[in-house]
């Protein structure tokens, strides 16, 4: 098979011709030319039209062959539209307005940057890393200026953190199809009021549960954009609420037994944070031991435990009785951080007993947060808010894709 052939079949040619190939120092040079007397597409509006005079001869990176550097050469033509009834470029099929790089490589290179860092891509295809960010970026552009959301029954949010220093980005998903929806710089009120104002109107008659933390910010929003959907409290961020003023108790009991007995609680960490099931044998024994004692962190082990109990419950009003006794051992336990916990929950309570009405938790969204940190591990972090972005919209977005002539993945 012809070199010549093998370009054919990867663009799309139909009203043009390769005219010849030529093996240079950089590379293999395709030069392409229009077929005679075919009228050609406006760019504009894609209406066809007469030829009226030729550009100078741009050329175009395509997918290299065999590791060869291919470079397409041609002059695009300029036409009589007359449905804009002017003169305007041909709508050149092999490429995206004045971007310098083939559909197909653009495709390549975003297909290859789901799966490698892109400075490895970059070297891969001997490009910049810039080229690789610009082919990712039409990828995306075209995924987001494409995509249907349909109907989206429930949605969480989280932030996630892009670097060290509390710089976060803010994360909404789609729990039914298990996508990303949007992600936007910061996690205060302008952030989320940023996602409904893009999406709100299509999102409000759709919606029938919001999943979140008790993030001040994010609730105020939720409230003021969804009054009438159930916002419900996740489940996990409750559990690690609970459990961190279990190990404040904890760490406050070592500090005053640190000079009468500093052993004591000395490796018992995980021994109070752990479920009974998942326990040791060994460690059975050492929590058998300190539950003898009288200590508070072992008051503060026994509400955690109790506190379980909750999600085993399936109507609203049952579970709501329970909190209500819950709240007062806790608060009549005389350990201070099970006390502010047990405030929390009441100042709360609402958006906690939703979850027995609508169960859906943030789980999913922890998951996808996990692949987002990998995503940006692997290119050993972004500089900037923006290129992080593009990233999880690129991966985690589910984007739709043109169909091109030809895959080459």
């Amino acid at each position: 098979m012809l070199i010549k052939t093998l370009v054919r079949v990867t663009l799309d040619v139909k009203g043009h011709k390769i005219v010849r190939v030529k093996k240079t120092s950089m590379g293999i040079e395709v030069h392409i030319d229009r077929s005679r007397r075919r009228r050609l597409p406006c760019s504009q509006c894609g209406a066809l039209a007469k030829v009226r005079d030729r550009l100078k001869p741009r050329h175009w990176k395509h997918v290299p062959l065999w590791g060869i550097a291919v470079a397409l050469i041609y002059s695009p033509a300029r036409v009589r539209c007359p449905s804009c009834a002017k003169i305007c470029v041909e709508d050149i099929p092999w490429a995206q307005g004045k971007c310098r790089l083939s559909t197909g490589l653009i495709w390549m290179l975003s297909a290859m940057a789901k799966l490698l860092a892109w400075d490895v891509v970059a070297r891969m295809f001997s490009v910049h890393w810039n080229t690789v960010r610009a082919a990712v970026k039409q990828a995306v552009d075209y995924g987001l200026k494409h995509r249907e959301l349909g109907t989206v029954l429930y949605i969480g949010i989280d932030e996630l953190s892009r670097r060290k220093g509390h710089v976060y980005v803010t994360n909404v998903y789609d729990l039914t199809d298990k996508k990303l929806l949007w992600s936007g710089e910061g996690r205060d009120q302008k952030t989320l009021r940023q996602f409904f104002q893009e999406h709100g109107e299509a999102l409000k008659s759709s919606v029938k549960g919001v999943c979140c933390d008790m993030w001040k910010p994010y609730t105020d929003v939720l409230e003021a954009e969804l009054p009438n959907v159930p916002l419900i409290f996740d489940k996990f961020h409750l559990i690690r609420h609970l459990n961190q003023a279990v190990d404040e108790v904890r760490r406050e009991e070592a500090r005053q037994l640190k000079k009468s007995n500093p052993e004591l609680l000395k490796r018992t960490r995980y021994l109070w944070l752990k479920n009974p099931e998942n326990l040791t044998e060994q460690q059975r024994a050492r929590l058998g031991y300190l539950e003898k004692l009288n200590l508070k962190i072992n008051r503060a082990y026994l509400l955690k435990e109790s506190f379980r109990e909750l999600w085993n419950y399936k109507c609203k009003g049952w579970a709501k009785r329970f909190l209500g006794k819950w709240f007062w051992w806790a608060t009549h336990s005389r350990v201070k951080a099970m006390r502010d916990f047990a405030w929390l929950l009441r100042n709360h309570q609402e958006g906690v007993l939703n979850y027995f009405k609508m169960r859906i938790t943030n789980g999913l969204v922890e998951g996808l947060n996990n692949k987002a940190k990998v995503i940006s591990h692997r290119c050993y972090g972004f500089r900037t808010a923006g290129t992080f972005i593009l990233a999880l919209y690129h991966c985690l977005g589910k984007l739709p894709e043109p169909k091109i002539v030809h895959r080459f993945l």
